[in-house]
């Protein structure tokens, strides 16, 4: 499994409170929803292959 990172994400409450319901809606944790939304703009956007295709090559 790949290592976790752990930051401090500051937000307001509305902001913390429409992305709660959000994760609630799709039975996930707050911090499950965020590794999800990040995970999908990351893949969306065509940046995922260049990070898994940098760390790849720092493993070598």
């Amino acid at each position: 499994m790949a290592e976790k990172k752990s930051f401090v994400l500051r937000l307001d409450a509305k902001t913390y409170s429409a992305l709660e319901k959000w994760a609630a809606d799709e039975f996930r944790s707050v911090n499950g929803q965020l590794e999800y939304i990040i995970h999908k703009a990351l893949k969306d956007s065509g940046r995922l292959k260049k990070l898994n295709e940098n760390n790849d090559a720092q493993e070598k």
